[in-house]
Parts: C-alpha cells; structure tokens; sequence
C-alpha cells in the first residue's frame, strides 16, 4: 500500500471520498478547438460525431474525504486511451470506436478552494489544481456555481432540476488523465453515486472575462449543453497515477 507525504501529512492509497456532491454539464463542442487545447497533453479527443468532441464543467463540494473538506471546478474532455491505436475516418465509426476502445476523462483545468487538496492533487496524480474562490448554492433544487479567478469571474452555473434517474445508473470506473511537468498521467477512478437528477439540456452558462473563459467560448460555449446532471451523493475512490507514453501525432505532408 503506497503513500504520500503532503504538508507534512501521510496520505495512505487509495484515496477514498465518502460524500461529495456533484452538479455537471455536457456540451458537445468543435473538435479542432479542443484538440488543440489538449495538444500539450499528447492524447487526442474523442469524436463521437464528425466534428464534435465533449467538454464537461463540473463542480463538486467535497464534505468528507481523505483530502478534507473543499470545493473544486472541473474543466475536462473525453479523450481517446493512448493505447487504443490509430483513429478511425473522421467521418466514420465514431461512437464504434468508444465502444471499441472506451473512453478517458483528461482534466484540463482543475480550481479548489482549499490549500491541502491543491497540493496533494498535484504532487500525488499532477492535477493541475489551482487556488480559486468558489461559490456553491445548494439549499435549493436549482443549484448555482460561481468560480472567480484572481477576483475575475470565469464562470457562473445555474443548473435546473432534472428527473430522477435509476439507483447505479451512473455507477462507474474510467481513466482520469492529467499532465504536470511534461509527464501525462493515468489515474483509475471509481465513482458511486446516489440521488442522480438528469435532463436533457437544463444548465445554463455564463463565461466571465477571465482567459480561460475565453478559452471556452472559443470552444463554442456557451450553448446548450447536451446533458446536465445533479448528484446528492457521491463516493469516490483514487488510486495512484502511473505516467503514460501517448501515441505520436501522425505527420502530414
């Protein structure tokens, strides 16, 4: 069993979440946008249709875990594993090939509110966590997220109720990348929800004037998102990174 030593505190593998809450968004963005956003990461997005890619914003508020206590926002794309081989036609066989060769969640972008959870997330799985001040509204089924950086509003979320949907329907186990230090990490992450609202659309986004919020509307963003999410409960489990070799771009002519 590993550990890690973080301001001077040991922290024992896995790293286990016991409760946590959780609201998302899913938009179907241009896949040349972000591609080139993740090129410094050497994987590539995935494209379930011709063109597009899938972003996520998230935001989490952890209550009790092996990190303490925080807040985080979640910039991420789906991205193909660096070892499921050459891509398919642009055109073609999209959503067979992430059913063939499954999909990852590279974490682009990672705020917290809080000093420990910054510096572990670094050190132990080189997530590129960074000090922000995050606002969660979450008394009311219509859940509010603002996140400002350096005193600059990035984003602001309001996240409408969805309809329940089934115990475990969103029970999983993916591959989380990141990329510190000229190192592209894989790290295995297991998530246990309960109380799941969804619906089809059902956020709305507001981008601020923040570099990185004009890094999202370059994207397309903001616009309706594909699907959005609300979690009452969740448990999460992650467990060491190990480094990965992406797949060397092909080159043209």
């Amino acid at each position: 069993m590993s550990s890690h030593l973080v301001q001077g505190q040991r922290v024992t593998m896995p790293v286990e979440i016991r409760e946590a809450a959780a609201c998302s968004a899913m938009y179907l963005v241009r896949a040349d946008a972000a591609r080139a956003i993740v090129a410094y990461s050497g994987l590539d997005v995935a494209e379930p249709l011709p063109g597009r890619a899938v972003c996520s914003l998230a935001f989490v508020r952890y209550v009790d875990g092996d990190l303490g206590p925080y807040h985080e926002f979640a910039v991420a794309f789906l991205v193909r594993p660096p070892d499921a081989g050459p891509p398919p036609d642009r055109g073609l066989g999209g959503l067979a090939d992430l059913a063939r060769s499954g999909v990852g969640a590279f974490i682009h972008w990672l705020p917290v509110n809080q000093g420990f959870t910054l510096d572990a997330g670094r050190s132990i799985w080189g997530f590129p966590k960074e000090m922000s001040d995050i606002e969660l509204r979450w008394a009311s089924p219509y859940k509010r997220c603002t996140l400002r950086k350096d005193g600059r509003v990035v984003v602001d979320m309001l996240f409408r109720p969805g309809v329940p949907m089934p115990a475990g329907a969103a029970r999983t186990s993916f591959d989380a990348f990141s990329h510190r230090d000229g190192v592209t990490r894989r790290t295995p992450w297991l998530m246990r929800p309960y109380g799941v609202r969804g619906r089809p659309g059902g956020a709305l986004l507001r981008l601020g004037n923040h570099p990185i919020a004009k890094e999202l509307s370059e994207l397309g963003l903001p616009k309706r998102p594909l699907m959005s999410t609300t979690v009452e409960h969740l448990r999460m489990t992650f467990s060491d990174a190990e480094p990965v070799t992406p797949p060397r771009p092909a080159s043209t002519p």
